[in-house]
């Protein structure tokens, strides 16, 4: 033990501490400074970032014997409070730069030191500086934080007032449309906010600590699991084995889809007979520490028959592959696209032919916040699950069954989340800490390192898709037929709906009046597959938009105008690849808009580059769907006060999107009539004991569904409380006339299922865009660099200015890690955020322009779209062909790593 007396923002505190504990741990843990976050726990995302002596520092690596005494310490509360916020604290809600808000309090950090050391800081000079001091961000794109840091540096220059950065509200005090902030902007910005692994340092005395003993194989039968050197550690209350699961101990998939040839019951809690994938949760070793119970998991025995590993679908497609089920083929569900006429006379007949092959990868989803979660039996001894979970009531349906509790003896509640992008969409560790806190009859902690959080959680689901296009000589789409394999991994869960998407994506935005295809779900012993923003889209309307590049120049059309020849129209009563009506013709707009920013950027591609280097633009369309298919539900509630203010309950799940402005901004226009100020709207979200269930928040559902339910749960208690002159009735008003003051709605989005040959009504509202890419390309090496980025999108009504653009920037960032560098193949080598890819703030183009067309959408609430998915769904595609516009290299095979880039150009 070592003793040290630290100057912690300007007050003098004395510690008592281990050599080998981390400088974060210890400002967290011993002094409650939890502004210091942990995510990569390697240095690697700047999120525990502090100033030691005048500079910036990251201090998860950072051992306490390397600190010395009277060492002086600056974190996020010492720049500034809720009560008294800084200016950058100001310029960051300003510009809507807290997101999920997880890296926020490292930036501002970050920022503060580079102020003080360079006042008036270029945009160049902020960029290099959040590159150099590895400060991640997984949500924003980066930009909006460049802005800030600008606006905050005026401010303490002198340049600009405080007053210029604050929302001013508008004359007809409307918010919708607006720049608002979102409610938890303040806690994020000021680092008050409490995230899962926060909450755990406040958990009641006696919580225990979880650690998991997990495979390091990818595919074995187990033979044997010795707990007992274990059991006799120090400090261990018990290890939790499948032998104490009192329910099924299977999350069951839900399987909705009757030609699925599997049952859904697939994915086990605990490992009892095989291993499926690396990182199967086998034991959880419950212990009075962290530490205690780590060093434990190290003590049990797992003795393994290993099989065969099949890591990749076209390994598990052959002959001789057994089933990783068994009883279940590894091909286990399969979808049918028949539109229009038969397809092969067209082929025959057709003047121009084009064909391809594409692989999109396993793009892991990297939060900057590892998975974490607990759980604990309440007074009425209902089990409450507290995590990042996106569906709390699907959830709690895929676990309790496994867990042997019933539904209503199951609480769910979401934690703040440090970003999710979808993979939370899937059960990860709720079972886990559920069967703890049952086996113990205590609270129980678990929280992922980020080696965990790449290795047990779910990713993208690579596809393999052939296409080939028919067409006439000037340009005219005649005909598709493609074939689509999905790599969904051990385990079952939505995989089906997943491959569903590509008959109702692969094509998407054109007129195409014949289609022919076939889809497969494939079990591997991979990484499972789960949801990633885009679901489906950016994997299956990748190589449909890098072949309609291949047939433009066969056909010696320019690609954008080849598109905008093909594109939806109203007037031809064109329809989607699913055969119905799309609910708005917005794309001839889109692209009138589009074409002034795609010649801006061909002139700038056209212009001599640096040396060695060569540049291109690349275009593509792209589409996605807002809802989970058919008829689409929702439920809400809303409570009249005593003082005149409401409460909204809603389960708007937040991924670190903005859940809290989505059901502000929604209820606050619904609720006009009553003059309510946004103060005067309480938000009680994402827990199963008070609110309704609202559905997942997955396939950008949650501004239409959940906000059509929000709204009909306003209009029902507006309409109780109006009177015959059509004014309002108060609080006491309605109690002395016995009506209810707390009022439900539901919404069914008017919807249908797609049939057996993918075709349907299957979403009320989809959304539209337009990527353009600008790229360098260095020619010696293939490195490709992304230097412009436009969007032209059109997503309805927009809720809220800040959120919506933190969407798109944030989705065009992943868009050029999906093309250029992200990956999760090798286990090992792709289990940090650098060998994974994760682009930084010099990878991400800061030359990033949105452009919003504005198409009330019928069905959508107060006229808005969907918006999370679409800025991924072909922006990675823009990028290949600006690639091949750029050196001729055509990569069909993502990620474009440099060798790619460079080998396709020899080719």
């Amino acid at each position: 033990m070592i003793k040290r007396t630290l100057k912690v923002n300007g007050v003098e505190k004395f510690i008592i501490c281990e050599n080998d504990d981390s400088l974060a741990n210890v400002l967290r843990e011993k002094l409650g400074l939890t502004s210091v976050k942990i995510g990569c726990g390697t240095g690697q995302c700047g999120s525990c970032s502090i100033i030691i002596n005048g500079k910036l520092k990251r201090s998860c690596t950072m051992k306490m014997k390397r600190v010395a005494d009277h060492t002086e310490i600056i974190t996020t509360e010492g720049i500034g409070t809720p009560n008294k916020m800084h200016p950058i604290q100001i310029a960051w809600m300003s510009h809507g730069g807290a997101q999920c808000g997880f890296c926020t309090p490292g930036f501002i950090v970050s920022t503060y030191a580079l102020i003080l050391s360079n006042p008036k800081p270029s945009r160049d000079e902020i960029r290099d500086w959040f590159q150099k001091h590895r400060n991640a961000c997984r949500c924003t794109g980066y930009k909006q934080l460049v802005d800030a840091v600008q606006d905050a540096a005026a401010v303490m220059r002198g340049d600009m007032s405080e007053d210029d950065l604050l929302f001013k509200m508008p004359e007809d005090k409307r918010i919708w449309g607006s720049k608002y902030p979102r409610p938890t902007a303040v806690a994020k910005v000021t680092g008050t906010l409490d995230y899962g692994a926060d909450l755990g340092l406040k958990m009641p005395e006696g919580t225990l600590k979880c650690a998991l003993v997990q495979a390091e194989v990818s595919h074995a039968n187990i033979i044997s699991i010795d707990t007992s050197e274990a059991e006799a550690m120090p400090g261990v209350e018990k290890v939790v084995t499948y032998k104490d699961i009192k329910g099924k101990n299977r999350v069951t998939g839900l399987i909705t889809f009757p030609t699925n040839k599997g049952d859904g019951w697939d994915r086990p809690i605990l490992a009892d007979e095989k291993i499926f994938q690396y990182g199967d949760a086998i034991a959880i070793v419950c212990a009075d520490s962290e530490k205690n119970a780590k060093a434990a998991a190290a003590k049990v025995k797992v003795e393994l028959e290993q099989l065969p590993e099949y890591m990749n679908a076209p390994a598990a497609m052959e002959e001789d592959a057994i089933e990783i089920h068994p009883g279940t083929p590894n091909v286990y569900f399969e979808q049918k696209i028949a539109k229009g006429d038969e397809t092969a006379p067209i082929f025959d007949k057709a003047e121009v032919i084009v064909e391809g092959s594409y692989y999109v990868q396993r793009q892991p989803h990297m939060p900057i916040e590892p998975d974490v979660g607990f759980a604990y039996l309440d007074d009425d001894g209902k089990l409450c699950i507290h995590s990042k979970s996106i569906g709390l009531h699907l959830h709690a349906a895929m676990i309790a069954p496994g867990l042997g509790v019933e539904l209503e003896n199951l609480i769910m509640v979401q934690n703040y989340a440090g970003g999710t992008f979808g993979y939370k969409f899937s059960p990860t560790m709720e079972a886990l800490v559920g069967a703890a806190c049952l086996a113990t009859g205590k609270p129980v902690f678990l929280g992922y390192d980020w080696y965990q959080q790449q290795t047990y959680t779910g990713k993208r689901s690579p596809f393999f898709t052939d296409i080939r296009l028919a067409a006439s000589k000037d340009g005219k789409l005649l005909g598709m037929e493609t074939d689509w394999i999905c790599d969904h991994g051990p385990y079952s869960e939505f995989g089906d709906l997943l491959t569903l998407r590509g008959a109702q994506f692969i094509g998407a935005g054109y007129k195409l009046p014949n289609i022919r295809g076939l889809g497969k779900t494939v079990c591997t012993n991979h990484a499972w597959g789960s949801a990633f923003r885009g679901y489906g889209a950016p994997e299956t309307e990748f190589g449909y938009e890098v072949l309609m590049d291949e047939l433009a120049e066969k056909l010696g059309i320019d690609p954008f105008d080849l598109r905008e020849q093909n594109i939806y129209r109203e007037s031809e009563g064109d329809t989607t690849p699913t055969g119905c009506q799309p609910e708005v013709y917005c794309l001839e707009e889109i692209f009138a808009q589009a074409r002034p920013k795609y010649e801006e950027v061909k002139k700038w591609a056209a212009e001599d580059a640096a040396e060695g280097f060569k540049r291109g633009v690349g275009v593509a369309l792209g589409i996605y769907g807002s809802g989970l298919d058919g008829p689409d539900t929702a439920e809400a509630e809303i409570e009249l006060n005593a003082d005149g203010s409401v409460t909204m309950y809603a389960c708007w799940h937040d991924h670190g999107q903005g859940a809290d402005m989505g059901v502000l901004g929604t209820a606050h226009e619904a609720l006009r009539p009553l003059g309510l100020e946004p103060e005067q709207i309480h938000l009680v979200l994402n827990d199963t004991r008070y609110c309704l269930n609202g559905g997942p928040a997955g396939g950008s559902r949650s501004q239409v569904v959940v906000g059509n339910a929000i709204i009909a749960a306003c209009r029902n208690l507006l309409d109780a409380m109006r009177k015959p002159d059509n004014s309002y009735m108060s609080y006491d008003e309605m109690t002395a006339a016995n009506k209810a003051i707390r009022h439900s709605g539901k919404w069914s989005a008017p919807a249908t299922d797609c049939d057996e040959n993918g075709q349907g009504s299957p979403f009320a509202c989809y959304m539209y865009g337009l990527f353009i890419s600008g790229v360098e390309v260095e020619i010696a090496t293939g490195k490709v660099q992304v230097e412009k980025m436009r969007l032209i999108a059109d997503i309805g009504k927009i809720n809220n200015k800040l959120v919506v653009d933190g969407q798109m920037y944030g989705g065009l960032a992943q868009g050029v890690g999906l093309a250029l560098t992200e990956d999760y193949e090798d286990i090992k080598k792709h289990s940090t955020m650098v060998g994974a890819g994760l682009p930084y703030i010099k990878q991400v183009p800061d030359d990033m322009e949105l452009t919003y067309v504005e198409t009330e959408r019928p069905n959508g609430s107060h006229g808005a779209s969907g918006v999370g998915e679409l800025p991924l769904t072909t922006p990675h595609s823009s990028i290949i062909n600006a690639i091949y516009n750029a050196c001729g290299a055509r990569v069909t095979h993502l990620p474009a790593r440099p060798e790619k880039v460079l080998a396709a150009m020899k080719g």
